[in-house]
């Protein structure tokens, strides 16, 4: 593809200084500069990217918005053309009726969001990328969030996907209900699997009425170690955050040492922020069954008054990834998952290991964004010895190596060392299956 070409219904780009961007994502990876760029808007410059690919060679990477935490939107070696989906055509749809709405792969997820919203409608999945992101890099990565805790991932919210084939065409895989049994669900194999099997042109989610309360609590605490249990107790008896957050004492440091003025006013040795949407969180009884079951825990805890505070205490959460990436930019951030009712035992576990390392995320369903901030001086082969056991930890207590940022290239090497080898051949087989050229986003998770 170095020669001159063009592509029917689309931009394509080739000039390497347009290139370059697309080497990069929010991951501390750099892949390699592409062949080139195509920026699709139908399905004829699909269709014509599947033959050329097949019949030259050369891989098919996808790009949404470029905010992936993993290197999955980024050339794997040169013999790779990005698809860009950001001109792919497609509007948002709304079917109150159906408690569901339609998208294309290229509409911002902040849009989405709001479009429900106007129904009084709601799209929980809310990735911290949420106001940038697009809804088809979501659908990839099977993305998560503060919401999670509660709502579930991605895939639980998704009913149908439109999906490039290695045939060169575009198939749906689902309806718009929450009942279609006629088969095992093909579209929820595209979901979180980052491009490999197929590319996500669109799909159909499924929405639930809006929260019209919002709790939201600033719980900090003198004892690190108090808010370990809290997530197994809250949800043992009954109380279902739907979100529950937290800061580990050196993040909290990092924050008010150098964050803005807000994060440098706030409280305790560490830091948690519960919010509960259920109908009636905001009345007296519900927070004083709260309180007792928090018990001295609670001694300092803020509670949002209004809707500023509540946005208030949400944006210093919001700003921590980008914040610390300032402050160190080439850091490595993992996003390991282990049990609720295992914390304790990882942090423990964490300390042993003496990885040095930064602790932040949600901690309500056991999904931790371990920083290391000094990666980028550390030497590479310590570095990666100190991931492994990183994540042979989060393995050890019945977790895993990614919660929400996918595998990628970032975690490629540690998912295959890692995974039980009759996952991996599964997953292999599949991908010979459906897409025997091997022209989907190659070289990522197998």
């Amino acid at each position: 593809m170095a020669r001159s070409w063009t592509l029917p219904d689309a931009t394509v780009l080739t000039d390497p200084e347009a290139l370059e961007p697309y080497r990069r994502d929010e991951s501390h990876v750099q892949g390699e500069l592409p062949l080139a760029v195509a920026l699709p808007r139908g399905p004829a410059a699909l269709k014509e990217l599947v033959r050329l690919a097949k019949a030259e060679g050369f891989g098919l990477v996808p790009r949404g918005a470029g905010t992936g935490k993993a290197g999955g939107c980024v050339p794997a070696d040169r013999r790779a053309v990005v698809v860009d989906f950001s001109a792919w055509r497609g509007e948002i749809r709304l079917s109150p009726q159906d408690l569901c709405l339609s998208a294309p792969a290229s509409a911002p997820l902040r849009e989405v969001k709001a479009a429900a919203s106007t129904e009084g409608l709601f799209y929980p999945p809310d990735p911290n990328s949420w106001e940038s992101c697009a809804l088809g890099g979501t659908l990839a990565t099977n993305a998560g969030g503060p919401n999670a805790c509660k709502y579930g991932m991605t895939r639980h919210w998704v009913l149908s996907v439109d999906a490039l084939l290695e045939d060169g065409e575009i198939h749906t895989f689902g309806i718009s209900s929450v009942k279609a049994n006629a088969g095992p669900a093909l579209g929820q194999l595209l979901i979180g699997s980052e491009g490999i099997f197929g590319f996500i042109l669109g799909a159909t989610l499924r929405l639930t009425p809006l929260p019209r309360e919002h709790a939201t609590l600033l719980l900090p605490v003198a004892r690190w170690e108090d808010l370990l249990d809290l997530p197994g107790r809250l949800a043992a008896s009954g109380y279902l955050p739907s979100a529950f957050e937290f800061f580990d004492p050196a993040v909290l440091a990092e924050l008010r040492a150098h964050g803005p003025e807000e994060a440098r006013r706030l409280p305790g040795e560490a830091l948690a922020i519960l919010e509960f949407d259920d109908r009636g969180c905001t009345s007296s009884a519900f927070l004083e069954g709260l309180m007792d079951l928090l018990g001295p825990v609670a001694e300092h805890l803020e509670i949002a008054s209004d809707a500023r505070q509540r946005a208030g205490i949400w944006a210093v959460r919001r700003m921590t990834s980008s914040f610390l990436k300032e402050r160190h930019p080439k850091k490595v951030s993992e996003d390991i998952v282990v049990p609720r009712s295992r914390l304790r035992e990882f942090f423990a576990g964490l300390e042993r290991l003496a990885i040095p390392s930064v602790t932040y995320g949600h901690l309500g369903d056991g999904n931790l964004h371990v920083n290391l901030l000094g990666a980028g001086e550390a030497d590479p082969a310590k570095l990666e010895g100190q991931l492994l056991d990183l994540f042979r930890l989060a393995l050890s207590l019945g977790g895993t190596l990614s919660g929400e940022h996918g595998i990628g290239l970032s975690k490629r090497d540690a998912f295959l060392a890692l995974s039980d080898p009759g996952q991996i051949q599964a997953l292999r087989a599949l991908k010979r299956a459906l897409d025997p050229s091997g022209i989907f986003n190659p070289g990522k998770v197998i």
